[in-house]
């Protein structure tokens, strides 16, 4: 067999229709027409179901996760390259988790959360900043185990199961962060400290990916080099994109709320001295 007019006819953009994440997009959306129509119901009248700024992140929300989890992303990353992979997993585990909890109405996270049963109360245990943090980074090290990764290219269904999975596991993370619900978020230090652990432990696999010497994961070790990337620079770059896209973003927010702190403090204390003596 003449294997490079082989790999000459294997193209990355050979389109692949996903019928799945069609439906669970339709049915995220389907969701929200949902809430929509709960909400008029529930709500006082003139009270309005959503902000236009909740409104504007479940848009982006959802078309960064149609974009993540379709064609070419998801056949690229699923067949070709670990750095698209690594791609598509920080795009469904640190940017789009958090624009659906901002775009969740607080009235519509109290009715699911605390309406006393069985389901609401183990959603918060779950939420517990230690369970989520540990239940998150427990998921992303065992998706970067070698048997689970080839695992996850070869069999289709398994890879969608565990693209939900993490999924999930990550809208459980950022909780503590960004909950509809104010009084269930970790306090500004809280969250700052929360946010700097869950930044460190990613390093790990972020540097067993970068300085590994040879393959680390055989099913994208094929012969076949779309874009002439090998399979060495492919996972170097997986590594780095966990390590900066990961890391440097949760560094990012931790900068922004750090600042934030300082000004609400320095504001509250500027307060405490000019207010006038009522004694």
């Amino acid at each position: 067999m003449n294997l490079p007019a082989l790999f000459a006819e294997v193209s990355p953009w050979a389109f692949q229709a996903h019928p799945e994440v069609w439906f669970l997009v339709l049915a995220i959306i389907g969701l929200g027409w949902w809430t929509s129509r709960i909400g008029s119901r529930v709500l006082p009248s003139g009270t309005p179901v959503a902000s236009l700024f909740q409104k504007r992140a479940f848009v982006a929300a959802v078309l960064l996760l149609l974009l993540s989890a379709d064609w070419p992303v998801h056949d690229i990353a699923e067949e070709h390259l670990y750095s698209v992979h690594m791609i598509q997993h920080m795009s469904i585990t640190m940017f789009v988790p958090p624009l659906f909890l901002l775009a969740t109405p607080a009235w519509l996270a109290r009715l699911v959360i605390l309406d006393g049963g069985v389901p609401s109360t183990i959603l918060r245990r779950l939420t517990n900043p230690v369970v989520a943090g540990v239940l998150f980074n427990a998921l992303v090290a065992l998706t970067h185990w070698s048997g689970i990764v080839r695992l996850s290219a070869e069999n289709g269904a398994f890879h969608y199961t565990a693209h939900v999975t993490i999924f999930a596991s990550a809208l459980l993370m950022w909780m503590p962060i960004v909950s509809p619900i104010r009084e269930h978020r970790l306090g500004p230090p809280g969250q700052m400290l929360y946010l700097f652990l869950m930044s460190i432990i990613p390093t790990i696999p972020a540097g067993w990916l970068t300085f590994a010497e040879g393959a680390v994961y055989k099913v994208y070790d094929d012969g076949f080099e779309p874009w002439g990337i090998g399979v060495i620079s492919d996972q170097q770059a997986a590594g780095a994109i966990m390590k900066v896209f990961g890391g440097f973003f949760l560094w990012g927010i931790i900068v922004v709320k750090f600042f934030r702190f300082a000004q609400s403090e320095r504001a509250e204390r500027s307060q405490r001295l000019y207010e006038p003596d009522r004694g």
